[in-house]
């Protein structure tokens, strides 16, 4: 989050008298800025809300290192020094604060009601800081007792017996500085107003939110006197000449920048790019007007242009401390622009790049995308007939030699040089590696690239040959019948697949004879369980009735050889091993 963001939120939170929140907030920021010395200020003012001192004395000498001619500054030294009841430090940081801005009136009540207490014969803060003493007079109830604002803690015993306490020994005074009562009565016995929690916001309120306020030094009085009438917001703080020009060109970018979004919804490029540059030359501190110029230029085709202004607000963009989501959203614009020249790889790496910056649905779909892209043509790069013809006649050398292995790999290399879609030929090469696969023993890859052959030419009667062949070593002698049954619809006359078809019907009735051996059969019905088909069959509850009546109820298998369907189901289990028929 930048600096910007947790300051605002510190003011919010101190606006609503969150104090601890806004010192945590203001610290966040500090850590992403921590040379902004209006930051420092707006920490110290939270801290002395809460009474920490202390702290806020370090941020007031912070902030006036960092801002010597600023007079806030000096007047949050004062205010700390104040609270730390060191009076005669708050003088001299009032009067340089003066020095520097001679007509503050602020510092100047302030430093006028200090020195006023310093002139107070009320005991009051001596050179030691020692303030107990000035709870020992008699007066002290009455004065307690006379201000409204303190006179109903008398009616507490806790409060009475503290104020009893502090009377037999003045040094105990420090045990109570926490308790906001103690505080309140030490104003009134210093005639100074000390500031509540609301009263804080409240001033905060007044000074807006551009940082974090409180109140100056409390006014001491010769006398406890009644609560003052609220007095007039405080005007707003003075900014300097460079401040005021600051802001002024930063509010006038920004309205260049709306007429620039507005002239990009109407498609009105040309007026919406002058009002984006506009923009960037008033306030160069925002790299939100050069990626949506970027924008317009991509809609306008000039991707040479949008890629430059990416590249400046991803290169701008970590000193200006923007979101990583800006950058993000500039470089998956720049890897689209380079998308659309054409240059795949380089909108890959872009891409990916950005996803590292913030990771966007949108961005890595366009990735995904691109990669598909970039390897559909290389694929479409890799496509050769001559070189497809050449792999092929290798591999049927290699066949022809017994090199299955050598043949393979030719035969692979040559559908990628000619593909499906290119190649008219394709099928020839899958029924070819089909027949390797085959003699290695690699059954399955055999039957999927026969498949791909008959998809590609149904009406090839090689492909049936090859993949029936390799279901029959595969013992799966009943999906092989079936197999040279389809490939025989095709070619009725064809004699490979005629003998492959007996082979099948032989072996099937030698396990139904119980002459195939016993590891044959084990084989042949291990096959035929991995079969889904095969499982669907034996878990279907009617199937299992089927087949139990077909062995203890003779009258009711009876009626089921009259059902088709299901006498197709039983002679799959036969043709698979699974059950005999007598």
């Amino acid at each position: 989050m930048a600096s910007s963001e947790f300051k605002a939120k510190g003011n919010d939170a101190f606006k609503l008298g969150n104090f601890e929140e806004a010192i945590d907030l203001f610290s966040k920021a500090i850590e992403v800025d921590p040379t902004n010395h209006v930051l420092y200020s707006n920490r110290s003012a939270a801290e002395a809300s809460c009474k920490r001192f202390k702290e806020a004395l370090d941020d007031a000498k912070k902030t006036v290192e960092l801002k010597p001619d600023w007079p806030k500054g000096y007047s949050r030294l004062g205010a700390a020094n104040v609270g730390l009841g060191d009076l005669e430090t708050a003088v001299a940081s009032y009067k340089k604060g003066l020095d520097v801005d001679p007509n503050n009136a602020q510092i100047a009540e302030a430093l006028a009601e200090v020195e006023a207490d310093l002139k107070s014969k009320e005991g009051g803060f001596d050179a030691a800081g020692n303030i107990g003493n000035m709870f020992s007079g008699p007066e002290v109830w009455g004065k307690i007792a006379s201000n409204p604002q303190t006179s109903g803690y008398l009616a507490d015993p806790t409060f009475v017996q503290m104020m009893q306490n502090v009377q037999k020994d003045p040094k105990t005074i420090n045990a109570y500085l926490q308790d906001p009562r103690m505080m309140q009565v030490l104003g009134v016995l210093l005639g100074v107003n000390v500031m509540s929690g609301d009263q804080a916001k409240q001033e905060f309120a007044k000074e807006g939110d551009e940082e974090a306020t409180s109140a100056p030094p409390p006014a001491p009085k010769a006398e406890p006197e009644p609560a003052k009438p609220e007095e007039p917001a405080p005007k707003e703080p003075e900014l300097t000449e460079e401040e005021r020009a600051e802001k002024e060109s930063r509010e006038a970018a920004q309205a260049e920048k709306q007429k620039g979004n507005a002239c990009y919804k109407k498609k009105e490029f040309e007026e919406a790019l002058g009002h984006y540059t506009k923009a960037m030359e008033m306030d160069g501190k925002d790299i939100s007007y050069i990626t949506n110029r970027a924008a317009v230029y991509f809609e306008m085709g000039r991707f040479d242009e949008c890629i430059a202004d990416c590249d400046d607000a991803v290169e701008k963009g970590p000193s200006l401390r923007a979101d990583y989501k800006m950058i993000a959203r500039a470089l998956t614009r720049k890897a689209n622009a380079l998308r659309k020249k054409g240059d795949l790889e380089a909108a890959m790496k872009v891409y990916k790049k950005s996803l590292t910056e913030h990771r966007n649905a949108d961005t890595l779909k366009r990735l995904n995308d691109v990669e598909k892209e970039i390897k559909q043509r290389r694929e479409e790069e890799y496509i050769d007939m001559d070189k497809c013809e050449e792999e092929k006649t290798k591999g049927n050398d290699h066949f022809k030699k017994s090199e299955f292995p050598e043949a393979v790999k030719c035969y692979t290399e040559a559908l990628k040089r000619g593909p499906p879609a290119h190649n008219p030929e394709a099928h020839k090469l899958y029924s070819n590696r089909s027949a390797c696969y085959t003699k290695l023993g690699a059954l399955p890859e055999a039957v999927k690239d026969a498949d791909k052959c008959i998809e590609l030419k149904p009406d090839f009667a090689k492909g049936y040959s090859r993949k029936g062949t390799a279901q029959f070593f595969m013992k799966e002698f009943d999906k092989a019948m079936e197999t040279y049954k389809l490939g025989l619809e095709q070619d009725p006359s064809n004699e490979e697949l005629r003998a492959g078809l007996q082979r099948c019907v032989q072996k099937i009735n030698m396990g139904n004879s119980g002459m195939l051996s016993e590891e044959e059969q084990k084989e042949r019905q291990a096959h035929a369980m991995a079969d889904p088909e095969i499982q669907a069959i034996l878990t279907d509850p009617v199937m299992r009735q089927v087949l139990q009546d077909f062995q203890e109820n003779p009258k009711a298998a009876q009626e089921h050889t009259k059902n088709p369907g299901i006498m197709a189901k039983i002679q799959k289990l036969v043709n698979a091993g699974i059950v005999r028929m007598a």
